[in-house]
């Protein structure tokens, strides 16, 4: 279950950024995590919930943003529908992935004291 180590590294780079910021409370953190990047949220969220205690983030809220997966065509930019053939109509060119395998870390709010 890689979910825990994604917690510890999430954990891990909370306390680098709290760090610069002395006697301040991790108070809530928000993921994004896209439906394509081989993570459970439910599984993630459960990590969390146990890894958190005795850590910075003892009394931090975890919001999960889920990310769905996104494909565009690489010459003209257009949108390739969700179900649809990974190539663009108008340009029979391939399309690129381009969102729903992210894990980001995209806030931490801290109170500070």
């Amino acid at each position: 279950m890689h979910e825990y180590s994604i917690i510890q590294s999430l954990v891990d780079s909370v306390e680098i950024h709290a760090a610069r910021h002395p006697n301040a409370a991790v108070k809530r953190l928000r993921v994004s995590i896209g439906e394509l990047s081989g993570v459970d949220a439910t599984l993630l969220a459960t990590a969390y919930e146990v890894f958190r205690f005795g850590t910075i983030c003892d009394d931090a809220v975890l919001d999960i943003v889920p990310v769905a997966a996104c494909w565009s065509c690489v010459r003209c930019g257009g949108e390739i529908p969700k179900g649809e053939v990974l190539r663009c109509g108008p340009c029979d060119a391939e399309a690129k992935l381009t969102a729903g395998d992210e894990i980001l870390l995209d806030q931490i709010e801290l109170e500070v004291q």
